[in-house]
């Protein structure tokens, strides 16, 4: 048990959170953003390189486009795991058409693409939509 450092996913502030806040309502202490939401947030390029190098909390990044079919069809999966998820580890989800260069920065060949990133570096990715099920099951193990 100790506390946990989180970006908060909508002002960028480092927060300090103990363990047993994780999964109660912690928020930032800047915004008062809950820092654990309990759905799949829209994050900026500037947030998510943060949040993947600081974050204390597995942070696992949807790289999707509008335009995307097997996208569109994953996001509602993916915001149920994020539900399902809530306080092992964060969801976020990144329009590449809006920001390719970040796709491109991280090496996003095909979408969806979700990376998982823990302490700073980069554990595991997986292309193609999945449902939530796949999701969860990929994000535990």
């Amino acid at each position: 048990m100790g506390d946990k450092t989180l970006t908060c996913l909508s002002c960028g502030q480092l927060n300090r959170v103990p363990d047993s806040k994780l999964d109660a309502g912690a928020k930032c202490g800047k915004c008062s953003k809950a820092l654990v939401p309990k759905e799949a947030i829209e994050v900026n390029p500037a947030i998510l390189e943060k949040a993947s190098k600081n974050d204390d909390l597995p942070l696992v990044v949807d790289f999707w486009a509008p335009w995307c079919g097997p996208c569109k069809m994953m996001a509602p999966e993916f915001s149920k795991a994020a539900k399902k998820l809530n306080g092992k580890a964060r969801l976020v989800k990144l329009n590449t058409q809006s920001h390719q260069s970040t796709g491109a920065r991280y090496r996003i060949k095909g979408i969806p693409t979700m990376v998982a990133f823990e302490r700073g570096k980069e554990k595991k990715r997986q292309s193609g939509a999945l449902r939530e099920g796949q999701i969860v099951g990929w994000v535990r193990g």
